[in-house]
Parts: C-alpha cells; sequence; structure tokens
C-alpha cells in the first residue's frame, strides 16, 4: 500500500523557518509536490519535484523562500519553508503521481498525506 505520512508542522514567527517532511513507502513516484489549503480556499501546488531529473517547480509566491528535495535513499520528501508569511499559513499535504504534472494541478496526484499545520501568525 502507497502510504504518505507528513510531519513537522507548527507555528512560527513571521520571518522564521519550518520544515516539512513526507515519508514515503509503497512506490516510487515521477512527481513529488507539496500543497497547501488554507480555511475557504482552494488547494494550490506550492512546489514539485520531477524525480527524473530533479527539476522543481513553485508557486509564484513562495519562490525563492521555499525549497522542495527528496532524499532518495530515506524516500522522504522535504519543504523548506523560509522567511514565512502569514499567508503561508495553511494545512500542508504532500501528494505523488506517477505522471510528470508540473503544472501542480490537485486532480493531476493520486495520492496524497493526511496534512500537517503549519500556522504563521500575524
Amino acid at each position: 500500500d502507497v502510504q504518505l505520512v507528513e510531519s513537522g508542522g507548527g507555528s512560527a514567527l513571521a520571518g522564521g523557518s519550518v520544515r516539512l517532511s513526507c515519508a514515503a513507502s509503497g512506490y516510487t513516484f515521477n512527481t513529488y509536490s507539496w500543497f497547501r489549503q488554507a480555511p475557504g480556499q482552494e488547494r494550490e501546488g506550492v512546489a514539485a519535484i520531477d524525480t527524473g531529473d530533479g527539476s522543481t517547480y513553485y508557486l509564484n509566491s513562495v519562490e525563492g523562500r521555499f525549497t522542495i528535495s527528496k532524499d532518495n535513499a530515506k524516500n522522504t520528501l522535504y519543504l523548506q519553508m523560509n522567511s514565512l508569511k502569514p499567508e503561508d499559513s495553511a494545512m500542508y499535504y504532500c501528494a505523488a503521481s506517477f505522471g510528470y504534472c508540473n503544472n501542480m494541478a490537485p486532480g493531476a496526484f493520486g495520492y496524497w498525506g493526511q496534512g500537517t499545520q503549519v500556522t504563521v501568525p500575524s
């Protein structure tokens, strides 16, 4: 069975940092991504990584502040979040796809973790 288990969420001050982890098991996928969803808002793709060539993709508003990476030996996905802003507050989900999904459309990802909350008080 496929399992994606996130950890590392919590509360951080504006300007601070948080690192999210997602332990993957079951399969090796072509694309892994981080999504977020704030109350009353649609789920949006934050960052994605193509495991074939290591290409990474980011939401414009997080470019330069967030870094997605994957440790293949541990089969673990990470999202390093720096210079956090209150608008980064959301439930963060990792997701995986057998396809190549650099457009980060939620419907393209068939496997999801349970989510981890990140809160940046204003």
